[in-house]
């Protein structure tokens, strides 16, 4: 038998020509549209030389790269931070007393606690913790006087041994002398 050419004329085959219809899914769109793109990677060709020239126009309207970083000078030693001295201080709190004692919002409160007005919870630990803290610079700065009960201003004072006692027999003598009933409540 002799040998048959193929042939891709339709009609030269007596097999039937079957013809396949494909239905494109829009994941094969996708797909095919990344394959393209992926395909245009990289520079385009031509000159490196070319390349240098553009980038020097575009430089002075162009935005500088955010990625260079900060042009803020960072100190190479580290100064220990300096603490207040007792005067700086001093003048702090009385800063701080001067405009506790101004301020208006506490002076409103305070008035109408006096006329005899209940306040809220909030508003009342409002003016506790301000008081408080007033009292506290006061005695900071030595400004409270020490109070005193009726019952400590009339008692006399316990007088304290006035000479230094040397010797252990009379630190022990002096201990068993003070009347423990001066202490009680």
């Amino acid at each position: 038998m002799s040998r048959k050419k193929k042939s891709r004329k339709p009609g030269s085959n007596p097999e039937p020509v079957v013809a396949v219809t494909r239905n494109r899914s829009q994941a094969d769109v996708d797909g095919r549209l990344r394959k393209r793109l992926k395909k245009r990677k990289g520079q385009k060709s031509g000159s490196r030389h070319s390349e240098g020239k553009e980038v020097k126009q575009g430089t002075g309207s162009a935005k500088l790269d955010p990625r260079l970083g900060s042009k803020k000078k960072i100190p190479l030693i580290v100064e220990p931070k300096k603490k207040p001295t007792k005067v700086e201080r001093r003048l702090s709190a009385e800063q701080e007393l001067e405009m506790l004692e101004n301020d208006a919002q506490l002076n409103v409160l305070l008035d109408r606690i006096e006329s005899g007005e209940n306040l809220g919870a909030g508003l009342q630990k409002y003016v506790d913790e301000k008081l408080d803290r007033i009292e506290k610079l006061m005695n900071q700065l030595g400004l409270m006087e020490p109070e005193y009960d009726e019952e400590e201003m009339f008692e006399e004072p316990v007088s304290a041994p006035s000479k230094k006692a040397s010797s252990d027999d009379e630190l022990l003598s002096q201990f068993e002398d003070v009347d423990m009933d001066q202490f009680k409540g």
